[in-house]
């Protein structure tokens, strides 16, 4: 199975942009569908966006739908989280997620595998 381990978070005023990337270790990445999850300090995890294996279906939360955008390249075993127009809202650590071969929706109950988490911080 896979392993994950994200990286790109940091700080940045509120209407600035970020990158996640999430590698994955392993082999048949291809086979996994995989997804974006967020945690705020009091708060319980939540999805935020997902793809298919073969990125022909993607699926966003409503608070982020237009702004953040999920993509991945299967040749290089990476997930990648597109962030624009960051709200303060947006401030969470955000793991990558993968389930083989069934593609879940985001409950974070469903998704089997986890990565350690990036923090984001978005100011005001």
């Amino acid at each position: 199975q896979v392993q994950l381990v994200e990286s790109g978070g940091g700080s940045v005023q509120a209407g600035g942009s970020l990158r996640l990337s999430c590698a994955a270790s392993g082999y048949m990445y291809s086979s996994y569908c995989m997804a974006w999850f967020r945690q705020a300090p009091g708060k319980e995890r939540e999805g935020v966006a997902r793809i298919y294996t073969d990125s022909s279906n993607t699926y966003y939360a409503a608070p982020v739908r237009g702004r953040f955008t999920v993509s991945r390249d299967n040749a290089k075993n990476r997930l990648y989280l597109q962030m624009n127009s960051l709200k303060p809202e947006d401030t969470a650590i955000y793991y990558c997620a993968a389930h083989q071969y069934i593609c879940y929706g985001l409950s974070p109950a469903n998704w089997n595998l986890w990565g350690q988490g990036t923090q984001v911080t978005v100011s005001s």
